[in-house]
C-alpha cells in the first residue's frame, strides 16, 4: 500500500506541472517570417584536376635479380606445400644384417619340406632341380635361391617323389649360409679345431682334389642340436705347392695338426648337415 500511495503522488505532481510548462510557450505560435527570395545558386567550384597516375615503370627484361638454387627450392616448396629434403641418415649403432644360418630344427628339420620351404621363403626363391652329387653323379633337390650364389642352399629329400623329409643340407659354392656352431666355408683348419674344441681326423686328398673330415674324435662338431650331423670337405689352398698336396693323398688319414696336411692349407669348401 505504501508504494501505491508513493506512486499516486508522484502522478499529481506531475500533472500540476504541465501548465506551468504550457504557459512558458507561445499559443498560438507567432506566424513565421515573410519568405526571402534565396539567393541565385553558386557556381559549382570547379573540381581539383586529380594529379595523374604514375604509370608502373616498365622492367627492363634485362635487369632481373639472379635467384640462388637455394632461393629457388625455398620458392617451390612454399607453392607445393613440399617438406624440406633431408639427406637419409642411416640410424646410428645400426646392428649389421646377421648371417643365414641352418639350424637341425625349424625349416630345416627332419620332417620339413619342399612346400613348407616355399611359403617360407617365396616361390620365386625356390626350384627343384638336379644338383651335383658324388663322383659326378646327379641328385634331384630342392634349392634355394638357385639364381644367387651367395644365397644358394641344397636340400636333398629322404622321399624324393614327395619332396619331404630332410636328408642332407649341403652348402657349397659362394654360399653365405653358416651352420650350427659358426661353422662356415672358407674356415681353415685352425679356426676348425677351435670350433671343435680339440684336433680331428680327416682323409687326404683323392682325385678330386678333395679332403674330407673322418672323425672329430668326440669334438664340439660330433653332435649338434636337433641330432643331426656335420660333415666337412676341404680343398687345397691354389697356392700350395703341388708336392704339399701330393704327400696329402687320400690313401692316408691325418690329424688335422699334421704337419703334411697342414702344408696343403685346406679349406673348408662344402659343408653337409645329414639325419
Amino acid at each position: 500500500m505504501t508504494n501505491r500511495w508513493v506512486f499516486v503522488a508522484l502522478l499529481a505532481a506531475i500533472v500540476a506541472a504541465v501548465p506551468a510548462m504550457l504557459s512558458a510557450q507561445q499559443w498560438p505560435p507567432a506566424p513565421p517570417p515573410p519568405m526571402q527570395a534565396a539567393p541565385p545558386a553558386a557556381a559549382p567550384a570547379p573540381k581539383a584536376r586529380q594529379a595523374p597516375r604514375p604509370q608502373a615503370q616498365q622492367q627492363d627484361p634485362n635487369d632481373v635479380e639472379e635467384l640462388t638454387p637455394g632461393q629457388i627450392q625455398r620458392a617451390q616448396e612454399r607453392d607445393t606445400g613440399a617438406p624440406k629434403s633431408a639427406k637419409a641418415t642411416p640410424p646410428k649403432n645400426a646392428a649389421p644384417t646377421p648371417p643365414r644360418v641352418v639350424a637341425c630344427s625349424g625349416l630345416f628339420a627332419k620332417d620339413s619340406g619342399h612346400l613348407r620351404l616355399a611359403a617360407a621363403f617365396g616361390s620365386q626363391n625356390i626350384a627343384f632341380t638336379e644338383v651335383d652329387g658324388p663322383d659326378g653323379t646327379k641328385l634331384m633337390a630342392t634349392v634355394l635361391f638357385p639364381k644367387d650364389p651367395k644365397r644358394r642352399l641344397e636340400i636333398i629329400w629322404q622321399n624324393e617323389a614327395a619332396r619331404a623329409g630332410t636328408a642332407l643340407i649341403v652348402i657349397n659354392g659362394q654360399s653365405g649360409w653358416g651352420a650350427p656352431k659358426g661353422l662356415r666355408l672358407g674356415l681353415q683348419l685352425a679356426a676348425l679345431e677351435k670350433l671343435n674344441g680339440k684336433p680331428f681326423k680327416l682323409k687326404g686328398f683323392g682325385k678330386d682334389n678333395v679332403a674330407a673330415v673322418a672323425d672329430w674324435d668326440g669334438g664340439a662338431l660330433a653332435a649338434l642340436p636337433g641330432g643331426c650331423k656335420v660333415g666337412v670337405h676341404f680343398k687345397p689352398d691354389p697356392k700350395a705347392p703341388p708336392e704339399a698336396r701330393a704327400e696329402a693323398s687320400a690313401d692316408r688319414e691325418f690329424a688335422s695338426a699334421d704337419a703334411a696336411i697342414k702344408a696343403a692349407r685346406p679349406m673348408v669348401a662344402e659343408i653337409l648337415l645329414g639325419y
